[in-house]
């Protein structure tokens, strides 16, 4: 149930764009609305908040990535999309899909993306 299965990471230039794919394929659609869905980020051993997206389609930004970054989800496919345009090296990382409920947050594994020319 709580397999994350994340796609799109790759390598762009500075400036490029990037669309990351999470979906939860082994999760019932009415368990999937149930989650504030996220993706998050990871240099070494820091890991940072990027975006997350409610339930009821609220979402939020860090600062870094305000205006460049778009979130959304769609319920039917349980899948949520982290679209990445004006891309930074400092956007360099591994990024991971996440899914929460109150304080119990799970992740997958992780894809990543690396911004170089």
């Amino acid at each position: 149930q709580g397999q994350l299965v994340e796609t799109g990471g790759g390598l762009v230039q500075p400036g490029g764009s990037l669309r990351l794919s999470c979906t939860a394929s082994r999760m019932i659609t009415s368990t999937f609305n149930m989650y504030t869905m996220g993706w998050y980020r990871q240099v070494g051993n820091q890991r940072e908040l990027v975006a997350t997206i409610t339930s009821d389609g609220r979402t939020n930004y860090s600062d870094s990535v305000k205006g460049r970054f778009t979130i959304s989800r769609n319920g039917s496919r349980k899948t949520v999309v982290l679209q990445m345009n004006g891309l930074k090296p400092d956007d360099t990382a591994v990024y991971y899909c996440s899914r929460q409920i109150g304080s119990d947050i799970f992740y997958g594994q992780g894809t990543q993306v690396t911004v170089s020319s």
